[in-house]
């Protein structure tokens, strides 16, 4: 067992892989975002970097307006679909998002865990004491990646 399907006991019961070695220098939402240089965060003191005119507070709409900006819609499904790139955001109990992952074109799905490994696995799997429960998905058509402002 390794230190990360210990945190994540959903990760036992299915099939995982680490795809990066430990980084502290980006974090799960600039990995969901699809840029692995910069920690995204809506911290208040305004610290790391997060998309002008966005609320910086830890809220499930302030992430979706964010990734709106990036041509991201909220969508019914987290199932692959032709043509389509999606995100992930978990919450805890209380509605505050602690998580995002990136779906793969296999429609499996990649996730940065903090600061350390990035790992390819299914969605539910992260769901837990950890990171909570999936509360939105969203997507954007495939054609749109890369041509996103860089805001950094």
């Amino acid at each position: 067992m390794s230190h990360i399907d210990q945190f994540f006991p959903g990760l036992q019961s299915s099939e995982w892989r680490v795809t990066s070695p430990q980084d502290d220098g980006y974090n799960c939402i600039a990995w969901a975002a699809g840029e692995d240089d910069v920690w995204w965060e809506p911290d208040p003191m305004d610290q790391y970097f997060w998309p002008s005119d966005i609320p910086r507070k830890s809220t499930v709409s302030a992430f979706v307006e964010a990734f709106g900006q990036r041509g991201f819609q909220p969508c019914d499904s987290y199932e692959v679909q032709e043509g389509f790139e999606k995100v992930a955001v978990y919450t805890d109990r209380d509605g505050t998002p602690t998580h995002m992952a990136r779906q793969l074109p296999s429609g499996r799905w990649t996730s940065k865990l903090g600061g350390l490994e990035d790992i390819e696995h299914d969605l539910e799997a992260l769901e837990g004491s950890g990171y909570g429960r999936v509360a939105v998905v969203m997507g954007r058509p495939r054609e749109a990646v890369g041509s996103e402002n860089d805001e950094s």
